[in-house]
């Protein structure tokens, strides 16, 4: 480590994280701690901190209260997490219809957020300041297992709005100080995707973290035209947010000349799992509780896939408990070589993004396209299909709150981002299938010119 990264690592990241009410310095050290704890340890830690969880929101959340009270629940007889089977599975619309009545009575300061749509149903929530602690100190943890730190330069390709939106002085002066460097994902055009590299190149992080599909975008576009960047000393590359594809895997590792960390999260669902470099999918089993599903709603045993299910238990001001988060994934009871007691999380099938492809050739993440549909009113489902490199399909599945002005908006929106000679449809439906798989792809391209020249390739 650094002198520079270990003055960001204990001192100024620390008092950042004072400054706005974060616990996560001393999570981070509590679960450094319980990570390397028998399976049985932390199994017995997880059930009771269970077990409190739910009996506080069975005092403070009026949504809770209510539920247990009807199913004559008593939170205080949980035992193991297998004793949540007797709680119905909460999805989306459920909270929807109830926003207001998750909230804890005596809740903190809470932050609206929103989903980035990876379902196709859009969902508005809140976030208390313990839920985003034990977040940050989750990743902490992680990061660490690779031999990097808060502080060494890291490189981020993302495309959330909440990050690319909000680059105010202060926030670009902490980004500055911790040495970290933001790059939309949205724009993939061969000019950006030259200048990506050139950044790279300049800056040699020791670190990655992005969106699969752009960083391999990104590594096919170097090695096409013969850029080397496995000579910058970049230890780890972290995706998450999509499914890794073997072969993204191995053009990120080739190109960066590193390892590739997947991590399994959701902004809704928190900091869920991690890679670490014996390879498992390590579950943060300390906060949160992983179950799969069958499509019943019935437990699936270890090696069978079902959904993923997850309660949080650091989501007290406003819960998430049996938390439905649409991916399709298999546990396991396999026990890792690195001598972590962590549970598994053997695979992760769902959740991909596809690229778009603008009329002029600029190839775009698929989710500069669906942060224009996911907080518009009405908007209670969608599908976008992009049939020709002409025209786009909207499939909305609408509600009274939907109007021409969304409309209006969602074609003004897609126009301004592929041509505006491209034919934009809006069709309202009644309901949106999944495919024949069970997943549901919200993004679809058909573009046969999608990464032409660069290698890429889409599924």
């Amino acid at each position: 480590m650094s002198f520079y990264t270990a003055i960001c690592s204990h001192f100024l990241f620390p008092l950042h994280e004072r400054i706005k009410g974060h616990d996560s310095v001393r999570l981070c050290r509590r679960l450094e701690e319980s990570q390397w704890w028998t399976s049985e340890q932390i199994a017995g830690e997880q059930a009771r901190r269970l077990r409190d969880f739910l009996v506080d929101i069975g005092q403070r959340v009026p949504y809770y209260r209510d539920l247990f009270g009807r199913l004559g629940f008593d939170p205080r007889s949980v035992r193991t997490p297998e004793d949540l089977s007797a709680l119905p599975l909460l999805g989306k619309a459920e909270i929807r219809a109830n926003g207001e009545r998750f909230k804890a009575a005596g809740h903190g300061p809470l932050t609206r957020y929103n989903t980035g749509g990876s379902s196709g149903e859009p969902l508005i929530f809140y976030m208390g300041k313990g839920r985003k602690s034990h977040d940050v100190a989750a990743k902490w943890r992680a990061t660490r297992w690779w031999g990097v730190d808060i502080g060494d330069r890291e490189l981020v390709v993302w495309g959330s709005p909440i990050e690319l939106g909000t680059q105010d002085y202060v926030r670009r002066l902490r980004d500055w100080l911790l040495r970290s460097r933001l790059l939309p994902a949205f724009e993939m055009s061969p000019a950006n995707l030259d200048r990506f590299v050139e950044t790279i190149r300049v800056a040699r992080p020791a670190m990655l973290f992005g969106y699969p599909s752009s960083l391999s975008l990104i590594a096919r576009h170097a090695r096409h035209s013969g850029v080397a960047l496995d000579d910058l000393g970049i230890r780890v590359a972290f995706v998450t947010s999509e499914k890794l594809y073997d072969e993204q895997r191995s053009v990120i590792g080739e190109v960066f000349g590193c390892p590739v960390a997947n991590g399994y999260g959701a902004r809704d669902a928190g900091f869920i799992a991690h890679q670490c470099p014996a390879g498992s999918m390590h579950i943060s089993a300390e906060d949160i509780v992983v179950e799969t599903v069958d499509a019943s709603g019935r437990p699936t045993a270890c090696g069978q896939p079902g959904e993923i299910v997850v309660t949080h238990l650091a989501t007290a001001d406003f819960p998430f408990v049996r938390y439905r988060t649409g991916d399709i994934g298999t546990l396991s009871d396999r026990t890792c070589s690195c001598g972590r007691g962590l549970p598994v999380l053997e695979e992760v099938q769902g959740r991909t993004t596809d690229f778009v492809v603008a009329r002029d050739g600029t190839v775009m993440h698929g989710l500069a396209l669906i942060y224009t549909l996911r907080d518009l009113p009405g908007v209670e489902r969608f599908r976008i299909e992009q049939t020709s490199i002409d025209q786009t399909i909207v499939q909305v599945v609408a509600g009274a709150a939907f109007d021409g002005a969304a409309e209006e908006r969602i074609i003004r929106d897609f126009k301004a981002r592929l041509g505006d000679a491209v034919d934009v449809r809006v069709e309202k439906v009644a309901d949106i299938a999944c495919e024949t798989s069970g997943k549901f792809r919200y993004v679809v391209s058909r573009v046969p010119a999608l990464g032409a020249g660069l290698g890429c390739e889409h599924g």
